[in-house]
């Protein structure tokens, strides 16, 4: 098993992370709390049609949950609903330790790098906080958000 603390992507994600930030004008927030550890972010869309035109969040939460929600604004902006509904899916699949498609893997680009969370029950949430937050504002949408 790989250290994930040693991961550049991870490393970066978690430093410097590109999509935290409180957006103007988002047509879309969800608040998303992890109770076991007090993680918390709230996650900000604004979705034109039904395409996710920009994604942030922010909070407070510890390293593993900060760069995977970094992570997944990145992968999910530009994405139409249906496809980040998709990604949510997988991501919760392959840290839930379920085995992936090297295509679905590669579907989740810098994301399929937190697979080894699966292998800390204590980090697993934490992994979680931004694509459950995601899966629970796209849970019942239409294709299109409204």
């Amino acid at each position: 098993m790989a250290n994930i603390y040693s991961s550049v992507t991870f490393m970066e994600h978690s430093s410097h992370p590109d999509y935290r930030y409180e957006m103007d004008a988002p047509t879309h927030e969800q608040a998303g709390i992890n109770p076991s550890c007090g993680d918390e972010l709230v996650l900000q869309l604004r979705v034109e049609g039904n395409r996710i035109q920009e994604a942030s969040f922010t909070g407070h939460g510890c390293a593993i949950s900060q760069a995977s929600a970094d992570i997944m604004a990145d992968l999910i902006t530009g994405e139409t609903i249906d496809e980040a509904r998709r990604l949510a899916g997988l991501f919760l699949a392959m840290i839930r330790g379920d085995e992936l498609t090297e295509d679905e893997l590669e579907d989740l680009d810098e994301a399929a790098e937190l697979k080894d969370i699966s292998h800390m029950p204590a980090r697993v949430k934490c992994a979680q906080l931004a694509w459950r937050t995601l899966e629970t504002m796209v849970a019942d949408a239409p294709s299109e958000l409204q």
